[in-house]
């Protein structure tokens, strides 16, 4: 992984607003209603060649007893804990406060080095008679705006000083990132953490507690991975607040960013169309998939159990036949090591190159089984067949006429392929095109 700079301080001072103008783009979900950014949102960036993970935390307020401000605190402890370096933010319009000695206390039991931010400053030339946050004991402020980008660019050059001074770390390849998707309140948070073995991600019984897609990193038996947890997606009509919206966004996009999702379902409740909805975009968007039954230990058995749910799953998400299902309890511990397991098969299903002579000897064998269909009177000819690309394993057909490529023959010599090669947990797009010449 790369040096670690962790945004912290009380909330609404502006830390998610600073995180999206050094990422350049919209990440942190923006808010003026306190305590929106609820867990760490990691992002990547760099700065003259210095390559470092970002984290935008929660807001600290230490001597809270409100349930949900003091898990927020224990995500910031989690986030200052892995940094190599703080930013710890203050308020200019407001002043120092109470609250800011309070972290201020708390970063310096840490040990951390930290740089002073002061955020929401109008007026460059008025910083020079705030003298109050020296109080704090960091040494010299930095002011910034992060709306208007006042001084980010300096803010950038002293963390990339540091890190120059501490020595960067290469950064990771070949991690393989999984979405955690599903329903609210299906236990996607408590599953990862049941999976990493500590408490990473804030877990609650209110619906909906985790609004952004959240990055971990970690490694286990050498092999290095990136676990999503995304916001619960909801209907569209009851996503009635902005906040809500842009988690829904942000959700998909952690799909479209990971190579494996792990598709959560409530094993206490029947399948319903939005978990449909949610399976849907995976399957669109090519990913290989898990589906993983939460809350096992719930549901009372007998010997038909696991085959009439494995029943319901197939009929309900039919379009997700090769998807692998493992049913697990996230409080239980039950089976969560086979996910890890699936994770590996599915990826190298996902990452399956077959050479284009056995693909073609495949297919003259399976086209003798069964003859390619004939329709007004021209039969479809297959030429041969090349896997273009894999994350999702394609292949593309050279054909005498793609209008005769049917369905139904498509389906049948992807069956093939599955049959041959597995492919188990990865959707296959096989394309039709027309070699030119042919009649």
């Amino acid at each position: 992984m790369s040096f670690i700079v962790a945004i912290v301080g009380r909330p609404n001072v502006g830390k998610s607003t600073l995180f999206n103008r050094i990422m350049g783009r919209r990440i942190s979900i923006v808010h003026d209603k306190p305590g929106v950014t609820r867990d760490r949102i990691y992002g990547e960036t760099d700065w003259n060649g210095k390559h470092f993970t970002l984290i935008d935390t929660g807001g600290i307020e230490p001597s809270s007893s409100d349930i949900i401000l003091r898990q927020m605190k224990r995500q910031a402890d989690f986030a200052i804990d892995t940094a190599n370096l703080i930013l710890f933010m203050v308020d200019a319009k407001e002043g120092m406060t109470h609250a800011d000695l309070d972290v201020a206390q708390m970063l310096r039991k840490s040990g951390k080095p930290v740089i002073l931010v002061v955020n929401k400053v109008d007026n460059y030339s008025e910083t020079y008679h705030n003298y109050e946050f020296y109080q704090l004991g960091f040494g010299d402020p930095i002011y910034i705006s992060a709306v208007h980008g006042l001084a980010i660019g300096d803010l950038l050059d002293k963390i990339t000083d540091y890190i120059e001074k501490q020595g960067d770390n290469p950064e990771d390849e070949d991690i393989t990132k999984v979405a955690i998707i599903g329903r609210p309140n299906v236990g996607k948070s408590s599953l990862i953490n049941a999976l990493l073995g500590e408490e990473r991600v804030i877990v609650s019984d209110i619906p909906g507690t985790t609004r952004d897609a959240i990055d971990t990193y970690f490694e286990i038996g050498g092999k290095k991975m990136l676990f999503i947890d995304t916001a619960g997606l909801r209907r569209k009509s009851k996503i009635n607040e902005d906040v809500e919206y842009y988690s829904s966004v942000r959700a998909i996009g952690a799909i479209n960013r990971a190579d494996v999702v792990l598709m959560v379902l409530d094993a206490t409740e029947k399948i319903t169309e939005q978990d449909k909805r949610i399976a849907g975009i995976a399957h669109e968007a090519g990913k290989a998939t898990i589906i993983a039954v939460n809350k096992w230990d719930l549901v009372e058995k007998d010997t038909y159990t696991v085959q009439e749910f494995n029943n319901r799953i197939r009929t309900e998400l039919a379009f997700m036949q090769y998807a692998p299902i493992v049913y697990v309890s996230a409080k239980t511990g039950q089976r969560i090591n086979r996910i890890f397991t699936l994770i590996d098969t599915v990826m190298e299903n996902y990452t399956l190159r077959v050479k284009t002579s056995t693909l073609n000897n495949l297919i003259n064998e399976a086209t003798a089984i069964s003859e390619p269909p004939t329709i007004k009177g021209k039969k479809l000819k297959i030429f041969y067949a090349v896997q273009t690309s894999v994350k999702p394993p394609t292949f593309v057909f050279f054909v005498n006429d793609t209008k005769l490529f049917h369905f139904s023959y498509e389906r049948y010599l992807e069956n093939t392929l599955r049959q041959v090669f597995g492919f188990e947990g990865t959707p296959i797009i096989i394309k039709p095109r027309q070699k030119k010449g042919s009649d």
